[in-house]
């Protein structure tokens, strides 16, 4: 009877969890709270898990840091890997728990050692960083490696980091290109235009520089500056892509107008050759002037010599230019 009783019990209290869940996914929120909290106070752990969730998005409930964290530590305390790794998350920020990085650590290894990827990945990222834990490029690479092994793409970044600069793994670019591809076929942009460059370079990879643009190319449509840089410099110069002065200006702008200092110069460098675009001393002094504003030393020089083709009036005009795109947030620059 005792043992009837029992499984009737745990066979109920499915039911009602069941029933939380399916109200959740409903957008029901205050039944699932009806349902999960009684069972929750009795220490099922998948209730105290959502409990956690819920109290941290505020559905259904006011929205309570502190009880999420209450919720998903008895959860985590009960070997729930995602509480674990969700825990950690808080300690690591600070959210709802005071910020702790040696506490965020111990959480991250135990969902780690169950084979959560995002833990394994955040833990890897500590100990390359030396925060929570000492710092030992050795078990980073461990740690990210696993991550990489379950697919995930900036594990796999990361490792080929690794590799590329002999963190914890011998240096063997051929390996780093391996593991960039493989974040790179999953749309990772900063693995895109590092893989590019490893082809332009032919490090790790035959030099080709067709591939290298290809690769940049998909950084730069994912609205990667650096990448959109670089594609208007090969469409500049003609290099992996046909020479195509109009394309490169494309490229350029795009950058620049999100802020990137080479593109700015570059940009300016068109508008003063007429490359790509109407020859306009005006836009050639705004961009050039702009990315000497941004760190660029020989913008500059470019600047100075288009102020000499142009009136002092326009020259104030190209300053104005270069004030309203700036204080725009390159929302508005004119040409």
């Amino acid at each position: 009877m005792a043992l009837f009783l029992t499984l009737s019990g745990a066979a109920l209290e499915a039911q009602d969890f069941e029933r939380g869940l399916s109200a959740a996914r409903a957008g029901d929120f205050p039944t699932a709270l009806a349902e999960w909290l009684p069972l929750a106070e009795q220490g099922d752990v998948l209730a105290q898990y959502n409990l956690g969730l819920m109290y941290g998005n505020g559905d259904g409930v006011p929205q309570d840091q502190a009880a999420a964290a209450k919720w998903l530590h008895l959860a985590a305390d009960q070997g729930h890997a995602l509480a674990q790794f969700n825990l950690g998350l808080r300690y690591a920020q600070g959210n709802g728990v005071p910020q702790d990085h040696a506490e965020a650590a111990k959480w991250y290894r135990l969902a780690a050692e169950v084979g959560d990827a995002s833990a394994q990945i955040n833990l890897g990222v500590m100990y390359g960083i030396g925060q929570g834990v000492p710092q030992d490029y050795a078990e980073s690479a461990k740690w990210t490696r696993l991550a990489a092994e379950q697919g995930v793409a900036l594990a796999q970044f990361n490792l080929g980091q690794g590799y590329s600069h002999g963190k914890g793994v011998p240096q063997d670019h051929t390996e780093a290109a391996k593991w960039y591809r493989l974040a790179s076929e999953q749309g990772d942009a900063v693995a895109q235009i590092t893989l590019g460059a490893m082809y332009a370079m032919g490090q790790g990879v035959p030099q080709d520089y067709v591939e290298a643009a290809k690769w940049t190319r998909l950084a730069a449509e994912q609205g990667h500056a650096l990448a959109q840089y670089s594609l208007g410099l090969k469409y500049a110069i003609g290099q992996g892509v046909p020479q195509d002065y109009v394309a490169a200006v494309k490229w350029f702008r795009l950058a620049a107008e999100q802020g990137d200092a080479l593109a700015q110069s570059n940009l300016g460098w068109m508008y003063a050759k007429g490359e790509g675009v109407p020859m306009n001393y005006g836009a050639a002094h705004m961009w050039s002037n702009i990315a000497s504003a941004n760190g660029d030393q020989e913008a500059a020089n470019l600047r100075d010599a288009v102020a000499k083709q142009m009136s002092q009036d326009d020259i104030s005009k190209a300053q104005r230019m270069a004030s309203t795109c700036l204080s725009s947030g390159y929302q508005d620059c004119g040409g």
